[in-house]
């Protein structure tokens, strides 16, 4: 049995769209269409002017693939940030968390995703190239992987490493194993395994 429209298509479209949101069902797009239907003036009218604005300014940085209002982005304009030092992450949303952290002041290169064969993405599929180019500069030191420690994440940081062994940086990744405030009984065997071979002096 066909489910019945409860609203006009305009909302109905709102809603449709709103559910393809992570994080957000039918039932929760309802909710939010019907919250923003509701507190018009305060919040549709003002989300839809600056989904406006996303639309026409933001872009992709072509130098290191992040997204932004500028070309060069703002990070990578920034000439206090250390021009030898180049965290390469997967997605713009790595980026945001380790800026959060504001753990380094380095510049950053997105891959855009990780190598999957099963889901055939190859390298040329991804923002290598690229980073290989960026690696060939003289400034370049430091290459830090900070990639997802998932079977895919590995392989392509493998594949990174391959593919800057000609080149005189060094290759580092982030440290793995117990987390700040982690108790080890609750630790899976493989973050426990990593923190032992990771171990570091006291």
């Amino acid at each position: 049995m066909a489910q019945k429209s409860v609203a006009g298509p305009e909302i109905e479209r709102l809603i449709q769209l709103l559910a393809k949101l992570p994080g957000l069902g039918p039932r929760s797009a309802r909710r939010a269409a019907l919250h923003l239907i509701k507190k018009k003036d305060q919040l549709l009218v003002p989300l839809a002017e600056a989904m406006g604005v996303a639309v026409r300014e933001i872009g992709i940085c072509s130098t290191c693939g992040t997204v932004d209002t500028s070309d060069p982005c703002t990070i990578c304009s920034d000439e206090k940030r250390d021009p030898s030092v180049l965290v390469v992450v997967e997605d713009v949303a790595d980026l945001w968390a380790l800026e959060r952290a504001g753990a380094t002041n380095a510049r950053y290169h997105v891959l855009g995703g990780t190598l999957s064969p099963l889901d055939g993405i190859g390298p040329d599929d991804l923002n290598l190239a690229a980073l290989v180019d960026r690696c060939s500069a003289p400034e370049i030191q430091e290459v830090v992987l900070a990639i997802n420690a998932t079977v895919e994440g590995q392989t392509t940081a493998h594949y990174i490493m391959d593919q800057l062994s000609h080149l005189d940086v060094s290759v580092t990744r982030l440290a793995h194993g117990v987390p700040v405030g982690g108790e080890l009984d609750y630790l899976d065997e493989g973050t426990l395994t990593q923190a032992l071979k990771a171990r570091t002096r006291f």
